[in-house]
């Protein structure tokens, strides 16, 4: 018999590999940082013996989620400036106080929280378009969780982070060189937007993502501004334009994708670009609402994200999951789109196939990283329980998660961080709310 470090085990165990199967009394041995063994806890206890056995009874064993768009710092803006329209909330509100308080250590103080929030709500992963991403990524390894993290491109100066576009490339390379191969941050090349970024800067973010074999993420047609912009600089619309200047890829995914044509979807599908879909936040900033169903039924990879808690206001995937599965049904006026399995899946594998680490994470299965969640079903509004699958993508609640492991460590243990005291973490968020209130 092998000795492993952890055997998870549920009453429901969901792989979300082929099939989507549930896996009645299931079980997963996990060893260093890779899952060793899947399958019933009967056969997996033949064969492994843990000193340390997680889980149990009503509970059920899936993938850590993954949060594909948000601007994780930006947690601290939460509920600063609500009520209003994209432009007006960013060009007014976000971004001078963004001028006026973001630095290093607001970034360092800031991740924490975020972190901490995402990770109490399975949340295992997250990929995010910023600054002082260098500063994110040791944060990173301090607490334990798993990140792509874009080093941000835009035209323009911005506070201390750069003073041309030259200092956000020589900041994206720096980021590649240290990070790259990481156990825990994939680091990402981040043009912000077609209204903000120029071709030349594309492509030359395109250029830097290809040499070093990384992933690209931007913005895309999140607004009819941002498409009548575009229009009225390149004579295109936003995905065409990219499209005609040779950016998109495999290696892109795309936030938003709400303002999209029937030829738009075929060139993201053709292109074999990835989506991030942020429902909530396109829902409180009255952007609109994306055309995920076509999208899927155009194979184009769409996952979800949360974009940031300023503009959201939180940071749950299990959040973005229900609501998306109810308005897309609304919309469409059928009940049949985008059901509960679709949902778990495009906040688990499909997560991990927009950044190029399906190898690696988004399921549950022999040789990939041990990210895993165990959540409580004996609550009040988890029972009767008829399909653990409805029931995660309905019901569930980021308080049910109990215990989260991110590359084969324990990080939340009976809901409470392992890695970081949240009682300080939530102390430096209310110091730093103070003195931005004051100004």
């Amino acid at each position: 018999m092998e000795k492993v470090d952890y055997i998870l085990r549920a009453d429901h165990l969901l792989t979300m590999e082929d099939g989507l199967p549930v896996i009645s009394d299931g079980a997963v041995a996990v060893h260093g940082a890779d899952i060793r063994a899947v399958g019933t806890f009967d056969t997996i206890s033949e064969q492994y013996s843990s000193e340390n056995i997680l889980g149990g009874k009503d509970t059920v064993l899936m993938p850590g989620l993954i949060n594909t768009h948000t601007h994780a710092a930006m947690v601290y803006f939460r509920g600063l400036a609500d009520d209003m329209p994209l432009q007006d909330w960013l060009e007014k509100h976000i971004w001078p106080v963004e001028m006026k308080w973001l630095t290093a250590e607001f970034v360092d103080d800031a991740i924490e929280l975020a972190c901490v929030e995402m990770l109490k709500s399975g949340v295992t992963t997250y990929a995010d378009q910023y600054f002082y991403q260098d500063i994110a990524a040791s944060k990173l390894v301090q607490i334990g969780m798993r990140g792509v993290l874009g080093s941000g491109v835009i035209d323009f100066p911005w506070k201390d982070v750069a003073q041309s576009p030259e200092d956000y490339f020589i900041k994206a390379e720096a980021l590649i060189k240290e990070w790259k191969g990481s156990e825990l941050v994939t680091p990402c090349v981040a043009p912000h937007a077609t209204y903000t970024c120029s071709p030349k800067n594309y492509m030359r973010a395109k250029e830097l993502a290809d040499s070093h074999d990384v992933p690209l993420h931007t913005h895309l047609a999140e607004t009819q501004f941002e498409v009548a912009e575009c229009k009225k600089r390149f004579g295109k619309s936003p995905v065409e334009h990219l499209h005609d200047i040779g950016f998109l890829s495999e290696r892109v995914s795309a936030a938003h994708c709400v303002w999209l044509t029937d030829k738009e979807i075929e060139i993201l599908s053709e292109k074999k670009v990835g989506v991030a879909h942020c429902i909530e936040s396109n829902l409180k900033l009255a952007s609109g609402i994306a055309p995920v169903p076509k999208l899927l039924n155009a194979g184009v990879n769409v996952a979800f994200g949360t974009d940031g808690a300023a503009s959201n206001n939180d940071l749950s995937i299990l959040g973005e999951m229900a609501t998306a599965a109810k308005i897309h049904k609304a919309a469409s006026l059928d009940a049949t789109v985008l059901d509960s399995k679709t949902a778990l899946l495009m906040a688990t594998k499909n997560g991990a196939g927009l950044f190029g680490l399906e190898n690696k994470i988004g399921s549950i299965k022999v040789g990939k990283k041990a990210d895993l969640v165990l959540a409580d079903l004996n609550k009040p509004h988890l029972v009767p329980l008829y399909d653990v699958y409805s029931h995660i993508t309905y019901s569930m609640r980021p308080s049910d998660i109990h215990t989260v492991m991110v590359n084969g460590k324990v990080v939340v243990d009976n809901g409470r961080l392992t890695t970081i005291d949240e009682n300080e973490v939530l102390a430096k968020a209310k110091i730093w709310s103070n003195k931005i209130k004051a100004t």
